[in-house]
């Protein structure tokens, strides 16, 4: 590699460190090492044995006029020297984005100079492609070209095809000021300006949204800053902490509530109703002589779990009873069997595993008239008894 490749090389490495602005109307100058492929009929080796200096005026955004300088000293039969000087015009395809073709075309001169010919002057026509590259927001520029090189000497016409690479810095910017900014009035210091701020008094300090309103993650209307309940369920009533209305204080909100009146103290379920001696489990039924539950009971014990978990210190027993159909000593057993399957599901959920017990009381304590089908199915029953308030 000759000593001008390596110059060239050093300044193309040197550039990195500068970052010099570049826009339309200002001028730039491109510093490159170049790759010659010859043609063939001129008996010379490709090299990177050269460079070229590029001069260059911005006229629009997307128009540039250069001159441009450059130098090969090519190996071969021939040990061929060529210098050139052209003046092209190079067009941006896309000037405002930061990777930006362009093409190149020109005309210019050049000299030849070999052992095995004089000196000559010839002319030359350049056409080519390139890609620029800009660094952030300084105007220095990665520059790869590809360009073909006619040269008429005489009646020969020779094609060279020229690869570079450089850096392109720019100089001479005048930088306009930029407009006053004009602010808009802001009330109640919230950032979002009067003429979009939906809630123009938010007090100071609040979190808002791009509205101007505090954050209301449950959509309640109590700011999250402020709300206590921050879950609430969407439309839901609610006092001023965010939290759901519960008028007779049960625990159980006005929404879920059954029973609104309560009396003040009393245990209530989670239907907000009171607690008595026996808790009904209407619903709870099971295959035909068996202890397999129906697919219907699994919200209604889904229900009692959650008031055992409400009230974890009462004591309770699950008690089974069946109709008098069969045998007493058969039904004591299906009824035991069936407590036991709604105590475990019971605790499964949550329920207090040393407060509940089970017993089957087969067909000991009906309900209802064992003479007709339905008071037989009234007294096919489990329920909750509360030995301990």
């Amino acid at each position: 590699m000759g000593k001008s490749t390596c110059l060239g090389a050093l300044i193309v490495l040197g550039g990195f460190c500068l970052t010099v602005p570049a826009s339309a109307g200002e001028m730039y100058f491109t510093p490159a090492v170049a790759y010659t492929d010859e043609d063939e009929a001129r008996g010379a080796d490709d090299d990177i044995s050269g460079g070229q200096l590029a001069l260059g005026w911005v006229l629009t955004d997307r128009v540039s006029l250069e001159a441009m300088a450059g130098y090969s000293d090519l190996g071969g039969i021939s040990e061929l020297k060529i210098w050139e000087g052209s003046l092209n015009l190079l067009v941006s395809l896309s000037p405002n984005s930061r990777l930006s073709p362009y093409l190149l075309g020109g005309i210019g001169m050049m000299n030849t100079d070999s052992l095995t010919m004089t000196p000559e002057n010839s002319a030359l026509a350049n056409l080519g492609v390139g890609l620029m590259y800009r660094f952030g927001d300084s105007s220095v520029s990665l520059r790869l070209e590809f360009r073909q090189r006619f040269e008429v000497e005489n009646t020969l016409t020779f094609n060279d095809q020229i690869t570079s690479l450089g850096l392109q810095f720019g100089f001479g910017r005048t930088e306009a000021l930029p407009p006053p900014i004009e602010r808009e009035s802001d009330a109640d210091g919230d950032g979002v300006p009067d003429s979009r701020d939906a809630c123009s008094n938010t007090p100071a300090g609040e979190s808002v949204d791009a509205r101007g309103c505090p954050f209301d993650g449950d959509g309640d209307g109590v700011s999250d800053r402020n709300d206590q309940c921050p879950n609430t369920v969407r439309g839901a009533t609610v006092d001023a902490k965010g939290c759901e209305l519960d008028s007779d204080n049960d625990r159980v909100v006005d929404r879920l509530d059954d029973c609104p009146n309560t009396r003040g103290g009393v245990r209530v379920d989670v239907k907000g109703c009171e607690i008595r001696e026996v808790i009904r489990l209407p619903g709870v039924n099971f295959e035909t002589n068996s202890d397999r539950l129906l697919p219907g009971a699994l919200p209604v014990l889904n229900d009692a779990a959650a008031t055992l978990r409400m009230h974890p210190d009462l004591i309770i027993e699950v008690a089974g009873h069946t109709d008098s159909a069969g045998s007493a000593a058969h039904n004591e057993g299906l009824s035991e069997r069936r407590a036991n399957t709604v105590r475990d599901y019971l605790i499964r959920n949550g329920a207090s595993l040393k407060n509940l017990t089970s017993r089957g009381y087969g067909e000991a304590q009906p309900i209802a008239d064992n003479a007709t089908a339905d008071g037989r199915a009234r007294n096919r029953r489990v329920e909750l008894r509360i030995l301990d308030r």
